[in-house]
């Protein structure tokens, strides 16, 4: 008797375009090729154009099915209808990513309340209405639910009040997910990612100064590329995390951890000082 072919994949990736987005594409692709499934990859962006274009061919020529799917995700209708038009081109989900996100510095003393509002629009927020609408197809397909928050959703990050509180939102949301939705089969996890190299960090990393004390900072000496990220999505997303359920994984190269060590006077270190 022929074994019977495994169910396709189907992944929903916000954000796709982006470095991040772009790293989590080709790692969901690459592990479903070690995992010898066939994979449809829907890339979520804003607005359609040229840069999404250019993202689906590659995720073709990568081995990938794909199509491009837009919308807001700061609006509830388009988070909809986000979840809509992947099924449409794609069927059931089983794995949605939301990876769509962005940080704005302002202090709490005086920030906007619209700023206020749209950070956990954007950060939040929407992944919770993203997670709804997809839940039926995941119920389904038994699939899982990865959201990308930030070491900023962890440790508070002075000057960006509403990003720091949105992430650490995020987290919860996600962990509350896997409570409410692990009888579904639906898991429910979180990847933050430290210091990633991406086109719109890019120039900081231009200064050779600014680069060398980023590295200074990081236990493992580099800062993170967007396959760094990438990988971790994968293992959520895969089979391998099959028992795996309100985890918050954190991808940074040891850096969150790393404050004591800048502690002068302890052992290793020279006070204050002193050479």
């Amino acid at each position: 008797m022929t074994p019977a072919t495994p169910a396709p994949l189907h992944a929903l990736v916000t954000g796709a375009a982006g470095g991040i987005g772009r790293g989590i594409c080709f790692a969901l692709i690459e592990q479903a090729r070690r995992e010898n499934l066939s994979i449809h990859i829907s890339a979520a962006a804003s607005t359609p154009g040229d840069k999404l274009d250019a993202l689906l061919a590659e995720l073709r020529q990568a081995g990938a099915t794909a199509t491009g799917v837009t919308g807001d995700v700061t609006d509830p209708a388009q988070c909809a209808s986000l979840v809509a038009q992947a099924h449409a081109g794609g069927g059931d989900l089983t794995a949605l990513v939301c990876n769509a996100g962005a940080s704005g510095p302002g202090k709490l003393a005086d920030l906007p309340v619209a700023q206020w509002d749209h950070t956990f629009n954007l950060n939040t927020r929407s992944v919770w209405l993203m997670a709804q609408a997809a839940r039926p197809q995941l119920m389904r397909t038994g699939g899982s639910i990865t959201a990308v928050a930030s070491m900023s959703g962890l440790t508070p990050h002075p000057g960006y009040g509403a990003y720091s509180a949105a992430k650490a939102a995020l987290i919860m949301l996600c962990r509350q997910l896997a409570q409410e939705w692990g009888a579904d089969g639906i898991r429910v996890n979180t990847v933050c990612p430290g210091m990633t190299r991406t086109p719109l960090t890019e120039p900081v990393y231009h200064d050779p100064a600014v680069k060398a004390q980023r590295e200074a900072l990081v236990p493992l000496g580099r800062i993170g590329q967007p396959d760094d990220i990438g990988q971790a999505v994968a293992y959520f997303s895969g089979r391998g995390a099959s028992y795996v359920t309100g985890a918050v994984l954190v991808v940074d190269g040891g850096v969150s951890d790393h404050m004591l060590t800048m502690i002068p006077g302890r052992p290793g270190r020279s006070p204050v000082g002193t050479t």
